[in-house]
């Protein structure tokens, strides 16, 4: 019986050093948030005197004026993420159907040579990319920000669908294709109902992407009124240098919607995330 009670008192023990690096992690992750939150609810009277911990009365105030000074780029942003994230997946999964399902002569080299893109930084094309949209007058238009992002972010979620693709039984597409089915309708009833996770993950993490945008909008839009919200925040940064709290408040709220996004999608997510830890 002591001997039982000794070896569970050291396995307690040693689980003591993981629990306080866990412990360590959480408090780095979740710090940060929480001054940011703290900040934003504050004076820059109250900020300065006492920064830590909160200080009533809290001041709502500052979220009203981060509302009113982003609120037009969230739903620019919100457009533009959605639409090249849409316009993205659906190209990519098309390809990745193609490079997963038919196999020719050089079609190896040729998807290396495609993935090789990967490695070529998108600031490097940003000037040839800038005369042809000039040349095409897609200069202070959205659909100059779609397109370009739509294909600069199709290498990555072409990989990783092609790898799901080419784990499907060929069985199912055999049999699909003797009952006269197109690709298309192969691709809408096996493909997609199959490879949910992992569409779900590259859809996340492309609007994400797209959501954070600010080069391309930058160079591209060249009006105010068409930011998205990565641009408007760092007009902001200037203007409300010294005031902390709305610019806290500004972040948060600008932040919102990407939380909202991964709250619904999480657990897809993560079994997409897993799903192609193991696969790879």
């Amino acid at each position: 019986m002591f001997k039982s009670i000794s070896r569970s008192l050291k396995n307690q023990r040693s689980e003591v050093p993981k629990h306080a690096f866990i412990l360590m992690v959480l408090f780095f992750a979740f710090f940060p948030l929480y001054m940011i939150l703290n900040i934003s609810l504050k004076t820059n009277d109250q900020f300065f005197n006492d920064p830590l911990t909160p200080t009533f009365p809290y001041h709502w105030e500052n979220w009203v004026y981060g509302w009113k000074q982003v609120s037009g780029s969230i739903y620019v942003t919100i457009f533009l993420s959605f639409t090249s994230t849409a316009f993205n997946l659906t190209v990519s999964l098309c390809a990745a159907y193609f490079f997963g399902r038919y196999k020719m002569p050089g079609g190896r080299l040729f998807f290396m040579l495609f993935l090789m893109q990967m490695f070529i930084p998108g600031v490097v094309n940003l000037i040839p990319l800038f005369a042809l949209l000039r040349e095409l007058h897609m200069i202070g238009t959205f659909a100059g920000v779609i397109i370009p992002a739509t294909a600069g972010a199709q290498v990555i979620a072409i990989y990783l669908l092609r790898n799901f693709i080419e784990d499907i039984p060929q069985d199912l597409f055999d049999s699909a294709q003797m009952d006269g089915a197109s690709d298309l309708r192969q691709i809408v009833h096996i493909v997609i109902p199959m490879c949910t996770p992992i569409i779900v993950t590259v859809a996340i993490l492309d609007f994400i992407n797209h959501w954070n945008d600010f080069v391309l909008p930058l160079v591209v839009l060249g009006r105010e009124e068409l930011y998205p919200i990565g641009v408007r925040l760092y007009q902001l940064d200037g203007v409300n240098l010294k005031q902390w709290g709305p610019m806290m408040a500004t972040y948060i709220i600008a932040a919102i919607p990407l939380i909202i996004l991964f709250i619904f999608g999480m657990r897809v997510f993560v079994r997409g995330i897993g799903t192609g830890a193991i696969k790879g």
